[in-house]
């Protein structure tokens, strides 16, 4: 009886198990938790730049979207060239108003530049239109720190954190409907790029009760120019 139940157990130990010959209709898309899981090594990104002021030290109020006059600035970049033109795209979080300017390049002089001509149309009622802009710490944005004069506050995202400042980053896929990637936006004129930021601001969104942004833009620059 004990040499039988040896010879039992002996046989199941050679027996193959269906699931490594195949046989058995599971597979990896049928297993959530293996999906979840990945099995890549995770790399530390480190020494990333800091360019200023963190969005930690930025008012609460900015958040919420309550008050105007708060920015989000990023770039967008046609072919990768250091000569070729860029776009610079602002977005002020409470209307969902958004400024496309065509930037000499990629450098932070014409970043600066293009940026310094944007504030100069709001002259003297400049701090109330701009109390605050958010960019992220790319290279192009080195000087941006210098536009602080009087009471506009400059902050930075922390690094690799595009979410930060995601009504811009969704206003940049929105400026792709006209210049997809890898477009040279040498071919556009800034009036056209102006154009393209005109039709998206005149057009109802739903998270502002249908209301255009240009239409809340307008009224607030009413009540600060009527001050």
């Amino acid at each position: 009886m004990v040499a039988g139940c040896l010879r039992r157990r002996s046989a199941q130990k050679r027996e193959i198990p269906p699931f490594r010959n195949g046989l058995l209709s599971i597979r990896n898309i049928d297993l959530p938790e293996k999906l979840r899981r990945s099995t890549k090594a995770k790399k530390v990104r480190e020494n990333k730049r800091n360019l200023g002021r963190s969005i930690e030290e930025r008012p609460e109020i900015v958040d919420f979207r309550t008050e105007f006059g708060h920015w989000e600035v990023d770039t967008v970049i046609g072919k990768k060239d250091a000569a070729e033109p860029c776009v610079l795209t602002l977005v002020e979080r409470m209307t969902r108003m958004c400024i496309w300017v065509k930037a000499q390049n990629h450098t932070a002089e014409a970043i600066n530049k293009a940026l310094q001509k944007v504030l100069s149309c709001f002259a003297e009622q400049r701090d109330q239109v701009f109390k605050t802009i958010t960019g992220d710490n790319g290279s192009e944005f080195a000087g941006l720190s210098l536009l602080e004069d009087g009471k506009l506050k400059v902050y930075f995202t922390h690094p690799y954190s595009s979410w930060e400042k995601g009504t811009n980053e969704c206003h940049n896929r929105m400026l792709r409907r006209f210049i997809p990637k890898g477009k040279s936006i040498a071919d556009f004129t800034p009036d056209e790029i102006c154009f393209f930021a005109d039709c998206m601001n005149g057009l109802p969104r739903k998270i502002l009760g249908y209301a255009t942004p240009e239409e809340l833009f307008e009224r607030q620059l009413d009540r600060i120019y009527a001050a």
